[in-house]
């Protein structure tokens, strides 16, 4: 019950920068104010909420830098994102059960998926509904609150359902990475579903342009160390490389064609 109630205040604590005691009170009636303190304390204690009179206030909403709009992205590093694209395509196997990421470059990715039967699980609704046009594939598209920004679906019910299936490939995009914070966003409930799909998958293939190399984002999903394969191009820096080398991590690098880079 503990924990399906710090759930349920997490997921608050990334949709509004107050919550009160009272709200709390009506939401769980049947929770002592002391037990309800604690659990303000315990978010305090975590980083996710500073206590305040009457309540607690969500980090999220004082620190956090957004991720830019998928509007705004789409029309950033187009050609590099296609040549990531379909160099990570051909790690699909059918068969498997594959994860599928939300975000610009995953909808570049989708265009290079080949006609075949695949089993796809997704957050991204523009994802799944190119992966539905063939007909060939079953498109698991997973359910919660739409993100409007990131257009990428997050909440509790998105991680109970991730947390009931089994993943094989999961295809993840990340906003920033720096060998000291790791791969990182700047929304914590993507945070999570990232972090339960990245624990969940039997192998991990991470879809970056260099343009991301060096940033940090308030939210850490994973390390090098849980990814298998990063596919990038050649504007990673020498000590990433070396950095994923030691972790076991392989790198692919696809350069687009000079004409067609943006």
């Amino acid at each position: 019950m503990q924990i399906e109630r710090r759930e349920i205040i997490r997921e608050l604590l990334g949709t509004k920068p107050f919550i009160s005691l009272d709200e709390l009170g009506r939401m769980f009636p049947d929770v002592s104010e002391m037990t309800l303190r604690r659990d303000i304390e315990y978010f305090e204690e975590t980083g996710e909420a500073i206590k305040v009179r009457g309540g607690c206030r969500s980090v999220g909403f004082i620190t956090a830098k957004p991720d830019d709009r998928v509007s705004e992205r789409l029309k950033e590093n187009v050609g590099t994102k296609r040549a990531i694209a379909k160099a990570a395509a051909e790690f699909l196997e059918t068969g498997r059960s594959i994860f599928v990421d939300s975000g610009s470059t995953m909808r570049s990715f989708v265009e290079h998926v080949p006609g075949k039967r695949f089993s796809f699980t997704t957050t991204d609704p523009a994802v799944a509904l190119e992966l539905c046009k063939d007909g060939m594939s079953a498109v698991n598209m997973v359910g919660g609150r739409l993100e409007s920004d990131n257009q990428t679906v997050t909440g509790l019910q998105a991680t109970r359902f991730l947390s009931d299936i089994n993943i094989d490939v999961a295809f993840l995009a990340p906003s920033g990475y720096s060998e000291e914070s790791g791969f990182s966003v700047g929304n914590f409930n993507e945070c999570e579903l990232k972090r339960i799909v990245v624990d969940k998958a039997k192998v991990v293939v991470m879809l970056i342009d260099s343009s991301k190399f060096g940033k940090s984002l308030p939210y850490t999903f994973c390390t090098a160390e849980n990814v298998d394969v990063i596919v990038t191009d050649s504007g990673v820096p020498e000590t990433i490389v070396k950095h994923a080398s030691l972790c076991g991590t392989k790198i692919v690098i696809a350069d687009a064609p000079a004409e067609e880079k943006k």
